[in-house]
Parts: structure tokens; C-alpha cells; sequence
């Protein structure tokens, strides 16, 4: 195997060996600590402009399979792993994971010491590295793509239609997972997926049911031009947000999110449901977050808090049928302890339907 290197920008090098594609990238390295659905979050496309870490230590031992992509392309820049099984036991495998990567071009490095690199990111926080093939490569001229960028090249280009039941959903999509459109088409909807910078006119036009502004990557914050989008849809239909839905709902109606030092990835992630005071296992996956005293207490109220940090998981508007999520309901890869965030929603929309929608 050929030797290749992680650099990151606060001076660190890692030593192992490249598999995939043979280029040289660079982006936010980040870690998930999930023990499996490794193909799952390759191909979310939230991890878009970002190095994966796994910190499970033997990755790709039930190899590729045909049913389990998020997305139709590879979202990640590249991964870092320890261990990889380029043997894969499982009857839907049809590739093994390292076969994978190299047919979307994509870059990995195995035989690095996942702890360490792990411990160096919850040291420094937010990290950028690259994947280099000498040790020498530069280290300066860092590229950090802005939102918009990120969630341009991983939304929808024109409307896409999914189902024939009842309600009818519009799904705005701003790097929307698979298994989020499943969850919907499960509860019998009929989807209408639109582009991240639809308009207000356009959507009305669809005449939906409900919306549901979907997760995607980059800073929340940079996706300014869709705040008053986001507002008169959640005043006029229906609305769920997850995770950077979530994060743009509170934002459009002035509130705040900041970069978490390492951020929630993973399956095993405890929030707390604040009205009922049960505990849900939930699949997180986001690395900014809604600044608690930044919500407006008179619009939403806070329902979801994780157990281990505090941070803001989840809010319900005061009066109208909005809420969102931090966490992903659909899970995949993780626990299903959520799911029923969508027939909350799709109760709500059916409750509205066939009557005026009052606005705050």
C-alpha cells in the first residue's frame, strides 16, 4: 500500500496508508463515533466538504450494498479510519468499501491512530487538514467553502416527486438524506423535493399540505438569503425542521447558532424530552448549534435538550404547528427512538388540513 499523510492546520501529521482515489484533498476534519453505517454517512450529504474520522476501529466488514445510500453520490472529502476489511462478509454486499471510494474518487487513510487524531480535534476544537501523499505538502491557504457552495452542490437542481397518497409534503432541500423522504413516503405522504433557494411564490404554488426544511451542511448563519423564505413558510403551512432546518427556523426569527467545538456525531447521543422528562437515544450529526438564550421565548419554547451538554435539541412554536430538530428522527445509521417526530408532524398537518391556517 502506498504511504500517505494527514496534515492538519495546527501542525500535527498523522502517518498510514491511502486507499480510494488517488488525489490529494482537504476539508473539516471531523469524527463519528457510531460502530456501524459507515456507508450510511459517506454518503450524507452533511458531511459535504469534510474528512471523516470512524473511531469504531475496524471499518467495511460487511462491505457496500445497494440499499443503503443517503444520497446517489459520495458527500465526504475524504475518510480516516484504522482498520480496514477489504474482505467483506454480507449477502447484499456488492463492493467493498475501499472499491467504493475509488470509483466516486474519493481519498481515505487506514492504519492511523484514530484515538490520537480524535483526542487532537477535541483538544483544538474546529480542524481543517488534508490528505497528502508527502509530508511536506503545504500547510498554509487553507480553503473553507461558504455554505452556500456547500449546499448548492448537494440540493436538488429542479423538483423532484415521490408518492401518490395523502397529505402532500414539499421537502426544501438543502442536502436532504434518503431516509428522510422513506420516513415521509411511510406515512403514506406524497413528496414534492425542491431546491435549497426555492421561492415563497413557487411553493405556494405546489400547494402543500406541509413543509419540512431539511438538513444539509455548512454554517447556518451564511444561508442568510433563505431566513425570510424559511419565516412565511412556518407562518402559512405546517413545518418540521431537521438539524440545519432546525438551526434555520430558529434563525429566521432572530436567533442565533455557534460552531461547537467538535460537534454531535454519532448514534448514541441522549436528549431529554422536556414535557414528558423521558430520554430518547437519538443519531446526531451537526456541528453548530442554536444558542439557547438567543430563542425567543414568546415565539417558540424549548422542548429537547441533550442530556450530556445542555445544547439545544429541539423547539415548538408557541402557537402555530412548527417544531423542530436537532437530531435525525430517521436515524440511519442509529437508533429509532424518534421516529415518531414524523407522525407528530404528519398529525399536525392533517389537523390543519381543510381549514384556515391562522398566523401568529
Amino acid at each position: 500500500m502506498t504511504s500517505g499523510y494527514l496534515i492538519l492546520e495546527t501542525g500535527e501529521t498523522f502517518s498510514g496508508n491511502l486507499i480510494g482515489a488517488d488525489i490529494e484533498v482537504e476539508g473539516e476534519v471531523v469524527f463519528n463515533t457510531s460502530m456501524t453505517g459507515y456507508q450510511e454517512m459517506i454518503t450524507d450529504p452533511s458531511y459535504k466538504g469534510q474528512i471523516l474520522t470512524f473511531c469504531y476501529p475496524i471499518i467495511g466488514n460487511y462491505g457496500i450494498n445497494e440499499q443503503d445510500n443517503e444520497s446517489e453520490e459520495l458527500a465526504v472529502s475524504g475518510v480516516i479510519m484504522n482498520d480496514l476489511c477489504e474482505e467483506p462478509s454480507h449477502y447484499q454486499s456488492t463492493a467493498s468499501l475501499s472499491q467504493k471510494l475509488k470509483h466516486a474518487n474519493i481519498p481515505g487513510l487506514v492504519n492511523i491512530d484514530t484515538r490520537a487524531l480524535v483526542a487532537v480535534i477535541r483538544k483544538h476544537g474546529t480542524v481543517s487538514g488534508k490528505i497528502v501523499k508527502t509530508k511536506k505538502a503545504q500547510r498554509s491557504s487553507w480553503h473553507k467553502p461558504n455554505a452556500i457552495q456547500l449546499v448548492h452542490s448537494v440540493s436538488v437542481k429542479k423538483d423532484e416527486s415521490y408518492g401518490y397518497g395523502e397529505p402532500h409534503i414539499v421537502m426544501v432541500d438543502f442536502g436532504y438524506k434518503k431516509s428522510i423522504l422513506q420516513a415521509l413516503l411511510d406515512q403514506g405522504c406524497r413528496v414534492s423535493i425542491v431546491p435549497w433557494n426555492t421561492t415563497m411564490d413557487y411553493i405556494r404554488a405546489l400547494n402543500p399540505d406541509g413543509v419540512l426544511i431539511s438538513n444539509g451542511p455548512g454554517d447556518p448563519m451564511e444561508l442568510t438569503e433563505v431566513f425570510p423564505t424559511i419565516k412565511a413558510i412556518t407562518e402559512q403551512y405546517p413545518t418540521l425542521g431537521i438539524c440545519l432546518g432546525h438551526q434555520l427556523i430558529v434563525l429566521s426569527y432572530g436567533g442565533r447558532t455557534t460552531k461547537m467545538p467538535f460537534g454531535h456525531r454519532g448514534g448514541n447521543h441522549p436528549v431529554k424530552d422536556l414535557i414528558t422528562g423521558k430520554v430518547q437515544m437519538t443519531s446526531q450529526n451537526h456541528g453548530y448549534v442554536v444558542v439557547e438564550d438567543s430563542v425567543d421565548s414568546e415565539q417558540f419554547q424549548i422542548v429537547f435538550k441533550n442530556v450530556n451538554d445542555q445544547s439545544v435539541e429541539g423547539v415548538k412554536h408557541v402557537r402555530l404547528p412548527v417544531q423542530s430538530v436537532q437530531f435525525h428522527p430517521e436515524a440511519h445509521p442509529g437508533p429509532s427512538d424518534s421516529a415518531y417526530i414524523f407522525t407528530d408532524f404528519i398529525g399536525q398537518v392533517l389537523a390543519a388540513r381543510g381549514r384556515k391556517y391562522v398566523t401568529a
